[in-house]
Parts: structure tokens; sequence; C-alpha cells
């Protein structure tokens, strides 16, 4: 596709409504008044927060992110605030302390970016240009407390009263959407994952006072991590050094219900470090208290389907397929929902929104279904790791970077397979929209969550 086909394109006349205005939400908002839609955003949340730890983002992502503002300037934005790993790497090591290898950074491809930054301060680059670059309407402090639908337009209830009605509906507001209820038919609740995480980011205080520990924020930005059984602990500094985060992912069996994300002790991710490298104890007992979360990994069953009934309404990014945060594609995935909705809109034109919709959710269901699975098979990879193997070949323990999630073109795929997702949905019309899918498996544990609207996504 030329870059042209990427430009703004003419008015459709389709009224997008989306409820949530995390990553996921914001991406579709965009991608819509990219594609000529008209577009409004409805958030609960009173006003914007930078709230969160680090947030990870494929190339895949990159190259969405980099075809907004001018020539790249909004991810020129967020590259000045990320990570910057070109030099370092990805130190691996044994949880004893034994350093197995040095994973290099891929060569930086500047129109597919990756960023690794504070959620809340790349949360805001795109929030603003959202809001003052490109004027799309965002109603913070609008708590959505209904969905509703005809064969003809789509709409949402707030809790003063208020009805505001559209063409289509977005539900982006992540895994206790009111939306989710609407299309399942029933409140589905969420279930213990069996893992949890602890997680914090604080500044360089502490560590740089330590001689033991001061080196890693002495030297420009860092990556290292210690793998073991059914743990591992990934530790960070960024911006220089002057900022460090880490996230420990363990066995957890707490019994949860809705909330999930708990203020977390340094004691008891003491006791998960029992018998490892004391290096990575001293690391944690930098961290303020005050900075550290306990994060429990929940998941709940796989969506037969993220659309209403009368297609109108959509789910997107953690409403529709939550993560877990081994596939570091959690919000990236949202994005790439958001650009194929605004694409299969625009192609359907407003007399066939429903198409569009149901298009929708078939273009992304499956590759989503197999971007999930990738967070399990990357955890167990670390967590069950044959140390022997590991010794004759320590790329066995890389991080893995498949070319089928990271080359991956949202907009250009929407835009080639559209015709014929809905040319087939129209031959099988009398079937159930997912009936294949549903009889094709679900996405089992992969369905993990991290408790939050938008995926919070440090693997």
């Amino acid at each position: 596709m030329s870059a042209d086909q990427f430009a703004h394109k003419p008015p459709t006349g389709i009224n997008v409504i989306i409820v949530g205005a995390g990553f996921g939400g914001l991406t579709a908002a965009i991608e819509c008044h990219r594609q000529g839609h008209t577009v409004a955003i409805y958030e609960n949340f009173p006003a914007l927060k930078s709230l969160g730890d680090i947030i990870s983002f494929g190339p895949n992502g990159g190259r969405i992110f980099y075809r907004w503002g001018n020539q790249g300037s909004i991810a020129q934005r967020m590259r000045d605030v990320s990570i910057d790993l070109q030099e370092y790497g990805f130190n691996i090591h044994k949880w004893t302390g034994e350093l197995v290898c040095n994973q290099k950074s891929p060569p930086r491809v500047e129109e597919s970016p990756v960023f690794n930054g504070h959620r809340g301060e790349l949360h805001e680059i795109v929030f603003r240009h959202a809001t003052e670059e490109l004027g799309i309407p965002i109603h913070l402090g609008s708590k959505v407390v209904g969905y509703f639908e005809d064969e003809t337009s789509a709409g949402i209830e707030l809790e003063d009263g208020r009805r505001v009605t559209g063409d289509v509906v977005v539900g982006s507001d992540g895994v206790r959407s009111k939306a989710r209820e609407l299309v399942l038919g029933y409140d589905d609740k969420p279930k213990s994952s069996g893992y949890a995480v602890f997680r914090a980011w604080f500044p360089n205080t502490d560590m740089i006072a330590d001689p033991e520990t001061k080196h890693f924020c002495e030297n420009g930005d860092t990556f290292n991590g210690w793998i073991g059984p059914d743990v591992h602990f990934l530790f960070s500094t960024i911006k220089g050094g002057s900022d460090c985060c880490w996230v420990l992912t363990h066995k957890d069996e707490a019994d949860i219900d809705e909330s999930w994300s708990f203020p977390g002790k340094l004691e008891d991710v003491y006791k998960v470090f029992e018998g490892w490298d004391p290096l990575c104890k001293r690391i944690v007992s930098k961290t303020p208290e005050s900075h550290l979360v306990d994060w429990k990994l929940v998941y709940r069953d796989p969506l037969p389907t993220w659309i209403s009934p009368k297609r109108r309404i959509a789910l997107l990014g953690d409403s529709a397929h939550p993560f877990l945060p081994t596939s570091a594609q959690g919000a990236t995935q949202s994005m790439e929902d958001g650009v194929t909705i605004a694409v299969c809109l625009r192609k359907a034109g407003r007399k066939n929104v429903q198409e569009a919709v149901k298009a929708y959710m078939d273009i992304r269901y499956d590759r989503v279904k197999d971007v999930q699975k990738t967070g399990e098979t990357t955890r167990d990879m670390w967590h069950k790791a044959d140390w022997d193997k590991v010794k004759e070949d320590p790329s066995a323990v890389h991080f893995p970077r498949q070319d089928w999630i990271f080359e991956f073109d949202a907009e250009k795929h929407a835009e080639e397979v559209y015709d014929d997702v809905v040319q087939k949905g129209r031959e099988s019309k009398d079937a159930p929209a997912t009936e294949a899918k549903i009889n094709g498996g679900g996405v089992g544990e992969a369905s993990v969550v991290n408790g939050v609207s938008g995926t919070n996504g440090h693997v």
C-alpha cells in the first residue's frame, strides 16, 4: 500500500460510540477518525491519570503508531520516553545467578518501532493526540451502565440517565465490560489462573546508592531476567537509568473475586526469592513498598462471539480477549482490533454496518486466539526449562519474536481480506456466526487477564 492509502479518508456518515479510553479505545477512535467516521469516546475515569507501570508494544503496534501525526511524530514522542536496548539487549540468567545468554535486540526499523515504557506516559501522548490534535471528543467521568441496540442503531445509557445513540458501539472498557454482558447474555465471573504478579516502578535513588546495584543505573537502559521453576523475574532500568521497574510472575492459588489488584508487601516477594540469586532480593529491596502491587492473574471462559445479537455492538481488546502478560501483545492486539473495525466500517458503508461488525470479528478471531497462546507457551518455556538442553542451546530461553506476529500489518490485512470475508459470511449466513470457531476449540488458559482495562503488557 502506498503512503497516500494510509491518509485520512472522506467522511462516511457513520457515527461510532466508543466506551473506554485505554489504548484499545483510543486506537479505535483515532483509526475511525482516519477512516472518515464520526467518533466519540465515553470514559468512566473523571480525569487523565498517569497510572500503571511498564507496558510493551511490538512492531505490529509500532507500525500503527507510526502512521499517526506527521512523519512519525507520535512514534517519536513515544520513543523519547521508552526504553532503549539497542546496545544492551536482554540478559537472561538462571535463578541461581548464572548468566545464560544475552539476547540481542533486533535492528531498529523506523516504520515499525518497538516501545517499552511507562503506561501512563505513553497513554498521555496518545490521549493528547486524539483530543488536542484530532479534536476527538472524550467524555471523561461518563459511567456507562447499559447498552441497547435495534436493527438500525445502537447506543449507551449513562449513569446520569442520558442515552447516546449512534450507528455502532465499540465496547473497549475491559474485562468488566457491560457490553460483554450484553453480547454473552450473562455475567461471566473471573477464575484464578494459579499465577500472580508482583510489579513495581520507582526512581533509582536507593539503587544508585548501593555499590552492588548502582551499575544498573549508571550505564543507560538495561533489561535483565532471572528464570526458575514456576517463577520468572524481569528487571529494567529506563530513561538512562533514572527509573527502575520489575515484574515477578509466580504461582499463587489465592481465592479471588472482582478485586484482584492489591497493595503488595516486600516480605511476600522475599518468600518467592528463597534459594534465588541474592541480587534479585537486593534489587527488590530498593522498592518503596507504597509502589508495590500484588496482581492476581485471573481468567475468564473464552468467548464464542465478540458481537451482539443485532451486530451493532462489538467488543474490543480486553473486553473480548484478555491476554497473559508473557505474550507482551495484549495492548498491541487491542490496537489491531481498533484498526480492523475502522477499516471494515469504511468498506461496508453506513447501510452495511452490521455486515462490517461481523466481518471485524471474523477477520480478528483466529489471529487473536493464536497470539493468545504464545503467552502460555512463553511462560511454560521459562518455568519448565530443561537446563541441560539450555546449556547446549541458550537460545532455547530467548524471548520469542515470531515474524507472523510482528510483521503483521492490520490495516493492510483488513483492506485485502474484507471482501472475501464478507462473501463467505453471506454464503453461510444461515449458520451461527462463530459455529466453526466454537467447534474448533476455545482459547483456554490463554484468556488470562491483568485485571485492568487495557493490558499492561510487560512480559
